[in-house]
């Protein structure tokens, strides 16, 4: 890191001339600049939350240039290697950023985003999540910057800015300052005007002069001014910026309603004549915040999941040199850097311990309760507790390459792949404004026939009454809650689809070794058929199988001998391994593979050692169940799920397994591409399949089934063909994910009802004039805060 204060300026290093008064504050100091353009550019840093750029550089920066507008400084910021540290993550060649983006109304506004960014050279991926006002974004370094982005972002009206959950929590409180002060002022307002309005309804000044009544109507219209130029001031940008941008916002007809009944009430008070609407201004303005106020309390309730696990990872860390302990930045820790974890704290990064023994408490990413013995060689995480004793441990991997980083990635990705349904409800909301809007044009003109004096009253409630906000929620905050369970859980869905597949799967299919059983083999019994000893074909066998990670290979790992060298390992999954000890061919498998008959009659898994074709040992080797497999399969079985055990073991444990779980159909022996074929096949008969595997061989009938899920302690293989990853080693979460998956389907569908049937009965009543402007905007509020709390549902435990 480099040291500013021998430099000269603080930002780029130059001398600092005589009597300089530049300066900016950094961490409690003053520190010197030499310019005005460098004091701009550090503020700006600092300001915008970017001062650990100071922290994490190594070389100055360049001399900074005063006539850059400071707007684009701030995004050019962004760019720097040692700031992107914090938030760019690599996906292949491209880089990958979740950003916040302030401004977002409705799903046209993520519309609108989408399509003016996929159109940039560089940019191969963007999607917006419209609940909690974030987007993933991919693109190509070098055809792109990470600030040109951020700047597409700003000319379309919308303010972009990585997403770290610190700045989030602070823009929240900012965002919830400034709603209580517009609604301060639109509810004392309200209570004002409605006062003068309900005794001029009532008849109330009956017999009071003209003049008395009209200066009601001016002291209404001065206490209905602020509400309309301040407190509803949101709605009219989100209306300029969908126009400009040629898309049907929500906030469209919400503003054409607010300013149309403002202008055609001053106009009546001016003149002295007309109808004044000044009370349904207040109360629309002051019930549609209210609603939004609650939409952002459940946005950042149905967020806190995916912020809570950011906030686990320490500030700190205890860096050993030597005999030496430095307190350092958990943020500057680098791979192969060891570091000290005392009882309680947190561990600062991911790595091997290589000292000590203690408990781990890995609720927080697991979602299971039980502390985890750890001791020398066992992997530990970021953001976990070190509970008993100290542990040393050496850094493997830091920042956005650790476990809590990839969750959380996968969290929100997840959020911004829509499903068929919230594309379809998203495109829905879009038409339903225009339509709205014809509507409403159609409402105004038919009373002008019929009732003049009524016409404008009338289309200003069907234009608020039937604001389809509710609608454009139903879908994005169920989906949002739900994945905020599951993470919970420890259950992380890749793609969103999941939880609309899930809820359709009727044929559940299962590996056996290491997915109904723990996976963990011991070697129990060793027949010898020649003359090697038994320490001799166990060596030879864990020669071949470390070339393996199949569960099946561990059990032999403990019988390695280094005086044993196998050349040419070949590993084919499913079947076996091949190898070459002092020139003669080595096979390692199953009696099938190995071309040999099982002389002996077992329970257990068998497996064979041949040295050029020549049976010269066979072991037997245990694997128990899962514990909490047969309460899972048993709930499926009582939900008329069909299962089935697919399995590349050809062993009688296949089917002694089967029978414990109460699994009828059993298909063992078979290769990877037979179980593909076999999944295939399920799925032609009209079936909708769910695979869970944990090996290397999984991974194409993963690729192939509806729904696939990797136990958390499989390989990664096979979680990258997945698209659920249960963390732990619970299969009882599969069972508890179906069930939520079924209920977010139930809330789904609730949802589109209510705010469907809402949209479809105020309609009329507000087209024939039974509905005042003021029950529109309660019940148009109303209905948006029913789908939310519908929606926060799915939190509860």
């Amino acid at each position: 890191m480099v040291n500013s204060d021998t430099l000269g300026c603080f930002h780029c290093g130059e001398p600092v001339p005589e009597n300089s008064h530049f300066s900016v504050e950094f961490d409690g100091d003053s520190k010197p600049m030499c310019c005005p353009g460098c004091e701009a550019v550090a503020e700006t840093i600092i300001k915008s939350g970017l001062s650990s750029y100071y922290h994490h550089r190594t070389e100055p920066a360049q001399k900074a240039d005063q006539l850059v507008p400071e707007a684009l400084q701030s995004l050019d910021l962004y760019d720097l290697e040692e700031i992107q540290n914090d938030f760019v993550a690599l996906n292949k060649d491209l880089q990958e950023v979740m950003v916040s983006i302030d401004g977002i109304t409705c799903a046209a506004c993520a519309w609108l985003i989408e399509k003016q960014l996929r159109v940039i050279p560089g940019l191969t991926f963007i999607n917006v999540n419209t609940t909690l006002h974030r987007a993933i974004i991919r693109w190509d370094p070098n055809q792109l910057k990470l600030s040109d982005i951020l700047k597409a972002i700003a000319t379309v009206g919308y303010r972009a800015h990585p997403f770290q959950a610190d700045d989030q929590e602070k823009q929240y409180r900012e965002q919830v300052k400034s709603y209580m002060k517009r609604i301060g002022l639109a509810g004392i307002a309200t209570m004002q005007v409605m006062m003068f309005a309900v005794a001029l309804y009532a008849d109330l000044f009956t017999g009071m002069e003209d003049q008395f009544r009209q200066y009601f109507r001016w002291v209404s219209l001065i206490m209905a001014t602020p509400v309309l130029l301040y407190s509803a001031q949101p709605f009219y940008f989100n209306a300029l910026r969908n126009i400009r941008n040629g898309t049907l916002g929500m906030d469209i007809p919400v503003s054409i309603a607010l300013l149309g009944a403002y202008i055609a009430s001053t106009y009546a008070t001016i003149m002295g004549t007309g109808e004044v609407f000044f009370e349904s201004i207040s109360m629309f303005t002051f019930f549609l915040l209210i609603g939004r106020m609650l939409e952002l309390r459940a946005r950042r309730k149905a967020s806190e999941s995916g912020n809570n696990l950011a906030k686990l990872m320490p500030k700190m860390a205890w860096l050993k040199e030597g005999d030496e302990l430095k307190h350092v930045p958990a943020k500057l820790l680098q791979v192969e850097q060891v570091v000290l974890v005392k009882p309680g704290e947190t561990i600062p990064a991911d790595g091997i311990i290589i000292a000590g023994k203690s408990t781990v408490e890995e609720s927080m990413l697991t979602g299971e309760h039980i502390p985890v013995l750890k001791q020398v060689e066992a992997a530990v995480y970021a953001g976990t507790i070190n509970l008993e004793s100290p542990l040393t441990i050496q850094v493997k991997e830091t920042g956005q390459s650790t476990l809590i980083a990839d969750i959380i990635r996968l969290q929100d990705l997840a959020q911004a792949e829509k499903p068929r349904i919230q594309v379809i409800a998203d495109l829905v909301s879009r038409y339903f404004v225009g339509a709205l809007l014809i509507v409403s044009a159609v409402t105004y003109t038919s009373w002008m026939f019929i009732a003049p004096e009524h016409a404008f009253w009338i289309t200003l409630s069907v234009l608020v009454a039937t604001c389809p906000c509710a609608l454009g929620l139903a879908t994005p905050t169920a989906l949002t809650c739900a994945t905020a369970s599951l993470n919970r859980l420890g259950v992380l869905i890749r793609k969103n689809h999941v939880l609309e597949t899930l809820a359709k799967a009727d044929h559940f299919i299962f590996d056996k070794t290491g997915t109904l059983t723990q996976g963990k083999f011991s070697v129990v019994n060793t027949y010898l058929y020649g003359e090697l000893s038994q320490e001799q074909v166990l060596g030879l066998a864990s020669a071949l199988e470390h070339h393996s990670e199949h569960p099946i290979g561990r059990a032999f790992h403990p019988f390695k001998q280094n005086n044993i060298q196998v050349d040419s390992v070949t590993n084919l999954p499913g079947e076996g391994l091949t190898g070459y000890y002092q020139g003669k061919l080595l096979r390692l498998g199953n009696p099938v593979f190995c071309q040999q008959a099982n002389p002996i009659d077992s329970q257990l898994l068998v497996i064979m050692l041949t040295i050029d074709a020549e049976l010269v040992a066979i072991f037997e080797l245990d694997d128990a169940l899962r514990n909490d497999a047969q309460a899972c399969l048993t709930q499926f079985h009582q939900a008329n799920v069909q299962t089935t055990m697919l399995t590349g073991d050809g062993s009688y444990q296949a089917q002694s397994v089967a029978d414990k779980l109460n699994i009828k159909q059993v298909i063992s022996g078979v290769t990877p591409a037979q179980k593909l074929a076999t999944v295939q096949n399920f799925q032609q008969q009209g079936s909708v399949t769910l695979m869970v595997g944990d090996g290397i061989n999984d991974a194409p009938v993963l690729s192939q089934a509806h729904v696939s899920v990797a136990i958390g302690s499989g390989t990664d293989v096979a979680k990258n063909s997945a698209d659920v990853i249960l963390l732990g080693d619970s299969l009882n979460k599969l069972a508890q994910a179906r069930n939520l998956a079924i209920k977010t389907r139930t809330i789904i569908r609730e949802n589109l009802g209510l705010s469907l049937g809402y949209n479809l009965l105020i309609l009329p009543l507000a087209a024939t004039g039974h509905v005042p402007p003021y029950i529109a905007a309660l019940g148009m509020s109303l209905s948006s805060v029913v789908v939310v709390s519908n929606s926060l549902r799915l939190l509860k435990k």
